[in-house]
């Protein structure tokens, strides 16, 4: 069983940056790629990026490509997410997410375990 608790989220100015934490309760973390996911209202969720056991791994979505970047610190078992140059269509509830797995997945279902999200509103 892994739990998973989402902070950093917030409000922000067009062009500025975040940061998103995601810390995770068991001592399996290692075990598991983990993923950022994003959900804005009347929308389906969406991957953003995600990373390996290892962190050697790492996969972006086109939209978060060059502005997103994903990292992971086994030893305090959480994993971050660096958002820069944020825009208005970045809008929405960022969700980090664990799948029991080697290999880097992109879609929601494969996931075991989900946060609660965090809320981020990025303003023109």
């Amino acid at each position: 069983q892994v739990q998973l608790v989402e902070s950093g989220g917030g409000l922000v100015q067009a062009g500025g940056s975040l940061r998103l934490s995601c810390a995770a309760s068991g001592r399996t973390f290692s075990s598991y790629a983990m993923g950022w996911f994003r959900q804005a209202p009347g929308k389906e969720r969406e991957f953003v990026t995600a990373i390996s056991r290892s962190g050697i791994s790492t996969s972006y979505a086109a939209p978060v490509k060059g502005r997103f970047t994903i990292s992971r610190d086994n030893a305090k078992t959480t994993v971050y997410l660096q958002m820069n140059s944020l825009q208005p269509e970045d809008t929405a509830v960022y969700y980090c997410a664990a799948v029991l797995t080697g290999s880097i997945s992109y879609v929601p279902r494969k996931y075991d375990y989900w946060g609660q999200g965090t809320q981020v509103t990025v303003s023109s």
